[in-house]
This record gives structure tokens, sequence and C-alpha cells, in this order.
């Protein structure tokens, strides 16, 4: 029996590929199973070939697979563009509609997934029949899928509930006279324990939610309108809004408004968004105004790939801006890390009084995977100083409130409008102390000085994180969604005998040079493995000052995440 099975299945988009892998990774994680999804998917609302690839586990993987153990394939394509990846003696379960034919070294198994949903009430039922023949190859009983089913059809009547398990079983039964209940391919049975199972893009908006968010304006954007829409439903729960702007300019001055109003304010984009939100982001730099933009990657330039992996925006959001602000850069890699860095990203934006920008990439927004129970514990809220009326009073009622203070650590005393004693002036030209428009040079110098001492020579905790080996023949830095192939990667190559650190990067702004010097010091060979084809966190290393003598960098820019045995083969060549 096995303790991890790939699964995926594929088809045009918009005929049920999406709720068919959904249902099946859902219903497996309930079992107590780890699941890791990763679906992928054309830039169109229908056609085009899609599939979600389903890695089922008896421990954690955060990665999908290196081969396909079981193909479900509803056309023809599915089979031509996947069945390279399936393993010899895998099997492919496909629809006989379309007559499908595969190559000799995997085992086909013809199915009427079509005639049997019709049968049982309509054609568009066929992803329950495929789900019940699923089962039966791996051993699994079809009722695993009656919650599942219960929950998403009820409220279309007990009928269409009792129709679609019927037709699951139906898949279920006609699979096994076929022979396909092979033991070879069963999966061991899990511990039944009960965890999450979400991507960071729902994780991302629960995080901002326990934070105290209760604003987010934003223009929807693949991959990160998964964000507004959870936030969609869950803050009037807490008399929140979520408000969707012309465009990203407006969601982000928008932000800045609520945020200079009080309110913890968050916005959400992907690239070509962040492009248009620069120069608003200047402006909370210029005036001091504390607010969060999650940046999910995509492929670009320009519309690029939509719905594809990558991680080139690192550079524009550290230097895109003109001008010269302190700006926090967050990179998560996990769920659980998307849930707890935006309480942090908050406590951060006003302790420093500036933009903060969480970067993830589409495989970590859009991949769901199991999570483990999020805790509000690992949330604390800190809004630095912010000055009460009885604060101020006690200073010196009859003074003229220095917004912009001048102060040794660049952080200046902060209120809410309305605040008795409290009266300034905010503008995006440069100022004085209280706020209004000073272009002198001995004021501009004073002023530049003091914003940017905030974040001078700061690195913010848990930056880098190293696990692995001491004294490593090679250390692998990644950063984002990066961390589950390199991790496993680094499982095989210590089982080969190498030495190997992997280290990931948890910010990039302020970039933890100390830190990240300290960690590669003692390692013979360096490997920077990112989603772009620039290698810009290897740019970044030069720029910010680590010294190593030999850094390389593998880079993948095709759309597509990396494999475990992509970076496993590229690190054995270099030995």
């Amino acid at each position: 029996m096995l303790e991890q099975l790939s699964w995926k299945v594929g088809g045009q988009q918009g005929e049920g590929v999406e709720s068919t892998g959904e249902t099946f990774a859902v219903a497996l994680n309930r079992q107590g199973y780890y699941v890791y999804s990763f679906r992928h998917f054309s830039s169109r609302i229908k056609g085009g070939h899609s599939n979600d690839k389903v890695r089922v586990s008896l421990k954690q993987y955060r990665a999908s697979a290196d081969h396909t153990d079981v193909l479900l394939a509803f056309d023809q394509e599915s089979i031509d563009l996947n069945v390279g990846e399936v393993k010899p003696g895998g099997i492919v379960i496909a629809d006989e509609k379309f007559n499908p034919t595969a190559p000799d070294h995997v085992r086909l198994f013809v199915v009427p997934i079509t005639k049997i949903a019709e049968e049982c009430g309509s054609a568009i039922m066929k992803n329950m029949v495929s789900l019940g023949a699923s089962a039966c190859v791996l051993g699994l009983p079809v009722d695993i899928f009656s919650e599942v089913i219960e929950e998403r059809f009820s409220r279309k009547g007990q009928k269409i509930v009792d129709q679609n398990m019927e037709a699951a079983r139906r898949g279920f039964e006609y699979m096994k006279e076929l022979g396909g209940a092979d033991p070879a391919f069963a999966l061991k049975p899990a511990d039944g324990k009960r965890r999450l199972f979400m991507m960071g893009n729902d994780a991302l908006g629960l995080g901002a939610l326990a934070a105290g968010a209760r604003i987010m304006p934003a223009y929807p954007i693949t991959p990160a309108s998964d964000v507004m829409e959870y936030l969609i439903r869950k803050f009037p729960q807490v008399g929140g809004v979520v408000v969707q702007t012309e465009d990203e300019i407006a969601a982000m001055t928008m932000a800045i408004g609520a945020a200079y109003g009080g309110a913890r304010a968050l916005t959400c984009t992907s690239g070509p968004g962040l492009s248009l939100m620069m120069e608003a982001i200047g402006l909370s730099g210029m005036t001091e105004t504390p607010v969060v933009i999650i940046d999910t990657q995509r492929g670009g330039p320009s519309t690029g790939l939509p719905t594809k992996q990558e991680q080139s925006d690192y550079l524009a959001a550290l230097f895109g801006t003109h001008g010269e602000i302190p700006k926090i850069v967050l990179t998560p890699a996990t769920p659980e890390e998307c849930f707890t860095v935006m309480g942090r990203a908050f406590n951060y934006a006003e302790k420093y009084q500036c933009p903060v920008i969480v970067m993830t990439d589409l495989q970590l927004s859009l991949s769901k995977q199991t999570t483990e129970m999020l805790s509000l514990d690992d949330v604390k809220i800190d809004r630095g100083n912010l000055m009460t009326e009885e604060a101020i009073g006690a200073e010196d009622p009859k003074a003229e409130f220095k917004r912009y203070q001048l102060t040794e650590d660049g952080i200046s005393p902060r209120v809410l409008p309305g605040t008795k004693g409290g009266l300034h002036h905010v503008t995006g030209v440069e100022h004085a102390e209280n706020g209004r428009p000073n272009e002198t040079a001995p004021n501009r110098a004073a002023m530049m000085n003091k914003r940017l001492r905030k974040l001078a020579g700061v690195e913010l905790p848990g930056s880098v994180e190293k696990t692995g080996d001491d004294n490593a023949d090679i250390a692998i830095i990644g950063v984002g969604s990066n961390i589950g192939a390199i991790a496993e990667a680094m499982e095989k190559l210590r089982a080969d005998g190498l030495k190997v650190a992997h280290i990931q990067l948890h910010a990039l702004l302020p970039f933890p040079t100390q830190s990240l010097t300290a960690a590669i010091s003692d390692a013979k060979k360096v490997l920077v493995v990112e989603n772009n084809a620039t290698g810009q966190v290897r740019h970044l290393m030069s720029y910010f000052g680590v010294e190593h003598s030999d850094v390389s960098g593998l880079n993948k820019y095709d759309g597509r995440p990396f494999l475990p045995s992509e970076i496993y083969k590229h690190v054995k060549g270099m030995f």
C-alpha cells in the first residue's frame, strides 16, 4: 500500500475539471491525508486545457509530485499533454466517449463516464462517475465523497444529492468490474485527523481579518481576486467593507485615506496593478501613512501569463516608487505563514509608519493544501506611536502638533483625525514638522534623513530561516512557494550523501544582509532558486552586500512551478 500518490484530472476548462479536483482533494483531506493541489488553467472563461494535480500523502509535502500515478482524462488532449509524466504501469481512466488511446507504458481503463452520468440524470455528473472510479483504484470506499457531495448540492434538494452519489457509486462499480481495484495503487489509511484545507489567498484574507483590518479597496485581478472575494464574505460580519474601485490607482489612494482615518486598511493586486499603484505608494511613504499591499505575483510583463507561476515583481516592489521612501517587503511561504504575516504586516506598517508589501506568488496563493489549525494567539495587535488626547495634552496643550517631528529613530507621533490637540497639515510635497509645505534645502535633508532612519540597520525577526546541515556542500536559497520543492530536493540530496542547507527568505526589505551572510558563510556553494529569468533575488544579494565566493542561480520562467526533481538534478550536476 502507498504512503503517497499523485492523481490528476484533465479536460477542457469549464467542463468540471476544477470541481472534480476540488471534491477529490477535500474528501481526502477530511480522511486525514495531507493534500497538495495545484491547478493549471488557461486565461479564459471556457475552453483550453485545464488540469488539477493532487498529491495525497501520509506526511506533508508543499510541492506537486514529480510524476503522476493516476490520470483521469475527459478528452484525448488531456492524455496527450499529461501521459508523459504518468509513471510506467500507471493508470489512465478515460471516457469512452472520445475513443481514447494511450501509450503502452500505462494501463488504460476506458469507462463510459458520460453515458453513466446521463443514466443517473445528467451528463454534468460525469465528474462524480469519475470520482467513484478513482476511489475504486485507490482502494477507498466511495462514501468518502458523501459529505462533500451533501454540502455542495443540498441546497438543490435531496434528489440531486442522491443522483450525484448514485453516479459516484456507478463509477466505482464499473471500475471494479474492469479490474481497476489494484492493491498496488491502494493508499494506506490516514490518521483521520481533521485539518484545514486552504489556499494562500484565503489565509491572507483570514490573517487580515484577525489582524483588525476592516476595509479593503481593490480592483479584481488574477490571481489576487480570491482575497477580495473571501473578505467580501467575511468583512460585513465584523462591520468591515470591501470596495471594488474603478482601478488600482483608486484602490491604493482609498486605502491610504482609510488608513489615515484610523482604520487598518489593505489592498490586493498582482504585477500590473502594483505598477499602477507606485505613485500612490510613494504618497504613503511621504505622508508616513501605514498601509498594507498584497502583491500576488504572476507571469509578466504586460498582461503576460495571468494564470501562471512567476516571481518577477521583487525589484519592482523594492525599487518601483519614484524617489526614496522606507518600505517593508515580506515574503511568506506557506498558508500558515500567510495567516500570521498579515498581523506582522499591519504592526510593522503602524510601528514604522510606512507601506508594507506582502508578496506571494500564484503557486502559493492558489494551491490548496492541508494546513494545520491556525491560532489567534499568533496574532498580536500593536498600533505603534499612536497618540491619544491625554498624551498630547500632557506634553503641552497649547503647542502645535508636530506630526512629522524630527526624532532620533525617525518615528514621529501619529494621531487620528479629530483628536484634540492633534491638528496638523498633510501633503504629498516635502513638509516641515507640522506638515506644512517646506522646500528649503536644510528641511529637505532633515526630513529625508528622518524617514530613512526608521529602517536603518533594521533586520526584521525571522527574515532568514535555515534548516539542514551546517558546513554544507551547498546552501539552497528560496523565496515564497519554492519552499516545498527545495525541502523535498534537500531530503533526496542528503540521502545521496551531500550535506545540504535550505535557507528561506521571509523578508526582502529591509534586506537581511547580516543574517543571510551568516547563514551561508560555512557553505561551499550557494544556489538561489527563483521563478524569474534574470535572478532578481541573486541580484539583491549582491546589491545589499551579501558576500560569498560561489553563488549561482537556478531560474525557471515557463509559467510552471519547480518540481523537486528539477532542483535535485541541477544540484547533482554541480558536483
